[in-house]
């Protein structure tokens, strides 16, 4: 007789539970075990919740390969999706096996998983893994198509329906209900403000939205949005810090005139060698949210309101995809090819310098922890069809972008996986943490121009300016989607990992030591900010989800 204990861990979200009837069954080298019943997983509804059961089998199964996870199809009860976390399989010969699991099961439905060792696909020798892994694959291409959105654009994800998202991806119960429960709140204070297609009478009125007490800052850039110095500011430390760059010659045709500014420069300076031209341009990062699709773009929707319509706003991420390539994403090679390398006080350049090294190091031990040599990453064919369909589907085969087709060596494997951990965490953050705080002002950043903006320097009022500004409704509309995907909820910091999906000893202290790191990055930039009027927290560890997430 061979024994096999399993513990069995439900998810710790809310309705993680079940009460169908689960059942399980081991894989190994020599033969399968019969199915056993795990018995009241979730039915105290304890999140987190551990059973431990046993499975028994006349001889040993050999080297374990797959676990399966079953449904009970017919039971009686109103069904409930289970969640769970991980098996822990314990054998007779005492070894500990990780199962991560980390997905939702419903009724009829079964799971099969691998064992918490990460390999690559040369290094699965067995056949029923080398079979299970091809299955896996197949499976993962017919439910992720990728489809067209727009001619000369990235490709996006083929579900336009937000409710037919795949469970594994989707959002978990509590974040749901938290996101329709805040847009409920939205729809109700708008219809008690019964705003109107009208402009506002003063700028104070503005200040009437209920969200408007959620922010400090906001609070900040309604008292200094006219000020020059805090105009300037935003540009390094504000919703887009992406967009300034140096400037080496004034243009001809540029309408700030020496006379103009000589009352604001130093002695015995000039207009050339001390102004650094402010010239904002549009680089997006290409969203695949596809709330965000279903919801803000597209006729009908909150942006095809805009001054620009859907067709305009279609021609404006166009140009920001033609202008964004592999060093543009690439946060080292970006600031030196904008040339702000030496620019005092920009706290999202230091701080996003240092998280893009603290990452850089933390791939690079994971990386060459799994790939040893260069030959290695060549030879996984796994890894170099992922890159490929970025290449193709993400950057339309443009080799000019400098985005990599194929990975020849660990180094460039490293370089790309630190750029996309970057770019969906710190980049994410600095754009989604500041959205808010700057641009909920309606001056400091209207949604809509009602008029056309003035030519002529200090011939406009207030009076012409708030008739310019966004009207009431869409104002109301704009700031409460501001408000709405700003708020986070299931938030994960960056470096957290509490799905664990492998259990190697030195891969977990990898992850120890980049913890480590951003700990003491917080410090650095909470003892800086204490010094700040205006503090920059927004690439905080702390406050950076560890994925786009909202």
């Amino acid at each position: 007789m061979a024994e096999y204990t399993l513990e069995v861990t439900t998810g710790s979200m809310l309705h993680a539970g079940t009460f169908d009837n689960l059942f399980v069954s081991l894989i190994g080298t020599e033969r399968q075990s019969e199915p056993t019943q795990l018995t009241r997983v979730g039915w105290d509804e304890k999140h987190g919740n551990v059973g431990t059961y046993s499975v028994t089998t006349l001889f040993s199964l050999g080297c374990l390969l797959l676990l399966k996870l079953e449904k009970d199809p017919f039971h009686e009860s109103p069904e409930r999706d289970w969640f769970c976390s991980k098996v822990v399989v314990t054998t007779p010969q005492e070894d500990e096996i990780l199962f991560p699991c980390h997905r939702w099961l419903s009724r009829g439905e079964f799971l099969l998983l691998r064992g918490g060792r990460a390999t690559k696909a040369f290094e699965d020798l067995h056949p029923r893994l080398l079979e299970q892994r091809k299955k896996e694959l197949l499976q993962q291409k017919l439910t992720y198509v990728w489809a067209e959105y727009a001619d000369g654009m990235s490709y996006v994800l083929n579900i336009p329906n937000p409710s037919a998202v795949p469970s594994e991806i989707s959002y978990s119960p509590s974040k749901a209900f938290q996101f329709e429960s805040r847009r409920q709140n939205i729809r109700s204070v708008l219809k008690l403000k019964t705003l109107t297609d009208e402009p506002w009478e003063s700028f104070e009125a503005m200040k009437e939205f209920p969200w408007f007490k959620d922010s400090p800052v906001l609070e900040y850039v309604s008292q200094h949005w006219q000020d020059d110095d805090f105009f300037g500011y935003q540009f390094l430390n504000g919703a887009n810090p992406h967009s300034i760059r140096r400037c080496s010659a004034l243009p001809s045709n540029f309408p700030v005139t020496e006379e103009m500014v000589k009352p604001f420069l130093a002695n015995g300076s000039s207009l050339t060698a001390e102004m650094e031209l402010l010239m904002p341009h549009h680089r997006f990062t290409l969203h695949t949210n596809i709330f965000a699709r279903a919801l803000l773009y597209g006729p009908g929707r909150f942006l095809a309101n805009t001054s620009l319509d859907v067709d305009g706003l279609i021609e404006l991420f166009r140009r920001g995809f033609t202008q964004t390539n592999y060093s543009s994403l690439c946060l080292p090679e970006n600031i030196a090819a904008r040339g702000v390398e030496s620019i005092p006080n920009f706290h999202y350049r230091d701080d996003a310098l240092r998280l893009w090294h603290i990452i850089n190091s933390f791939v690079k031990a994971v990386v060459a922890y799994y790939y040893p040599s260069d030959s290695e990453v060549a030879a996984d064919s796994e890894i170099q069809e992922w890159i490929n369909e970025i290449f193709y589907y993400g950057f339309q085969g443009n080799g000019a972008s400098g985005i990599p087709s194929s990975f020849q060596t660990v180094e460039e494997l490293i370089k790309f996986v630190t750029m996309v951990i970057f770019t969906t965490s710190v980049q994410h953050a600095a754009i989604g943490n500041a959205q808010f705080d700057f641009l909920a002002w309606i001056p400091n950043g209207p949604f809509v121009l009602n008029r056309a903006p003035p030519t002529t320097k200090g011939q406009s009022s207030m009076e012409d300016i708030l008739a310019t500004l966004t009207y009431k409704r869409f104002s109301g509309l704009g700031v409460s989607t501001l408000w709405l995907i700003s708020r986070k909820s299931d938030f994960t910091p960056l470096g957290s990992y509490p799905e664990q999906r492998f259990d190697e000893p030195a891969a977990l202290q990898m992850i120890k030591d980049f913890q480590a790191e951003l700990s003491s990055l917080s410090a650095d930039i909470s003892k800086r900010n204490s010094a700040l009027e205006l503090p920059y927290n927004y690439l905080n560890p702390e406050q950076i989800e560890n994925s786009v997430a909202n």
